[in-house]
């Protein structure tokens, strides 16, 4: 069930926000990365609504900002844009504890929602993976586990749009990919524990 399968992250200059450890551990704490872009000034409640042109303008960045990440980051296999109505991206990547990662970047009028899918529905264990993922909510900062479709594990969050900038992007694409690295093998063996033997 776990695949291990290595990859590169380089920086290519820029700040590195899913950084693996040598030997694929992952076992030093969360590192909170404050945005590099410029925030809004006063209390906000609710966040702006952007018009057509506006989201046309971020869609048109959006587009630019994935291929120059795709460009420095030697994990990702494919950017595309998805069909239908919303305006939506997914990001694959290849990882060394889960196999692949797709992370799901969705353009709304008010938000950028991103959402990538962890795991399956457990087969067993499920109050204990459960309370896992919910003491894990605690440490996150910008992303939380979340139960989805057919009760599987998601990973999901959403900015504002007025936040929303390049660096900012690289944050929630290489900070995803980093937790679920981190998460899977221990919340896998929770929820389809009959399916590993103890010398794995």
């Amino acid at each position: 069930v776990v695949a291990r399968v290595r990859a590169a992250l380089p920086s290519g200059g820029r700040t590195r926000h899913a950084v693996l450890l040598e030997g694929g551990r992952h076992d030093r704490p969360h590192v909170v990365h404050r945005s590099a872009c410029p925030r809004p000034r006063g209390l906000q409640l609710v966040s702006d609504l952007f018009d057509d042109s506006a989201l046309a303008r971020l869609e048109r960045n959006i587009d630019e900002w994935l291929a120059n990440l795709r460009g420095t980051n030697t994990a990702i296999v494919a950017i595309d844009r998805a069909e239908g109505d919303e305006i939506r991206w997914y990001v694959r990547m290849r990882g060394e504890e889960k196999e692949f990662t797709t992370i799901w970047i969705t353009l709304g009028q008010r938000t950028l929602r991103y959402e990538t899918y962890v795991m399956p529905a457990p087969e067993e264990n499920a109050t204990e993976l459960y309370e896992s993922v919910l003491r894990r909510n605690e440490r996150l900062v910008g992303a939380h586990f979340s139960i989805g479709a057919e009760d599987a594990i998601f990973l999901r969050g959403e900015l504002p749009l007025a936040l929303v900038c390049e660096p900012e992007l690289d944050r929630i694409v290489g900070t995803l990919y980093d937790i679920v690295e981190r998460a899977f093998p221990s919340l896998i063996r929770i929820g389809f524990a009959s399916r590993f033997t103890d010398d794995e």
